[in-house]
């Protein structure tokens, strides 16, 4: 709370599982960007019952693309979903008619204090070597969540991952290298499931181009 005080910003500290009396000061905003790893259904039903009685006109919900279940085939927004408590969420969101909302899933992320040759410590070995990555820098976030609102795009949903997509084998010894830790261990008789996002509609609607579309070259100077 200091730390955003001091940069300017007007911070407030909400807890999603127990709405206190300033929320509603916090949603005296036109667009509400939801960006929390929450997945419980009923804390963001408490929090619409206030956006609607708010001057909220459009919500930027921020989801992820493990809501798409696993496939040979190249995934797109419209593509088969999984079932899951974020799914669901995301559906409370744009079924309401009480505000415009668009949904971005984002891939996994990289970038900063997000680095990938830590995600798994000695000891912790990796499944599904050949299946591929899909990740995104977060300086790619933040721009296209800039995009998003300055472009006015709502009522769309868009999946939002860098081009490349390297196995995991080649990305995440790569990205130990980087920083000097040994080579994972890959579990090489575990079960391959394929995933490979499309960024295709993000990139047309915004006439995006990535900065890091090369997530293998945006692991160099990661520490």
């Amino acid at each position: 709370m200091d730390q955003l005080g001091s940069t300017g910003i007007s911070p407030f500290l909400i807890e999603l599982e127990s709405l206190s009396s300033n929320i509603s000061e916090f949603l005296e905003a036109e667009i509400l960007i939801v960006n929390v790893p929450s997945k419980n259904s009923k804390s963001f039903e408490n929090l619409i019952v206030e956006i609607e009685k708010s001057s909220v006109k459009k919500v930027l919900f921020i989801s992820s693309t493990s809501v798409y279940e696993p496939s040979a085939e190249m995934i797109t927004e419209n593509s088969a979903l999984m079932t899951s408590n974020l799914v669901n969420i995301e559906n409370l969101f744009l079924l309401n008619s009480y505000f415009s909302t668009t949904i971005i899933r984002f891939a996994g992320l990289m970038g900063y204090m997000r680095n990938p040759g830590r995600f798994f410590p000695a000891g912790k070995s990796i499944k599904n070597p050949d299946g591929f990555v899909n990740m995104i820098h977060r300086d790619d976030c933040i721009a296209i969540i800039t995009g998003i609102i300055e472009r006015g795009i709502w009522n769309e949903t868009f999946n939002a991952c860098s081009d490349q997509h390297p196995t995991r084998r080649e990305f995440y010894s790569k990205a130990a290298l980087e920083i000097s830790l040994p080579i994972p261990h890959f579990i090489e008789n575990s079960p391959n499931s394929f995933k490979i996002i499309s960024n295709k509609k993000i990139k047309s609607y915004l006439n995006y181009t990535f900065i890091y579309p090369d997530i293998m070259n945006a692991l160099q100077g990661e520490n």
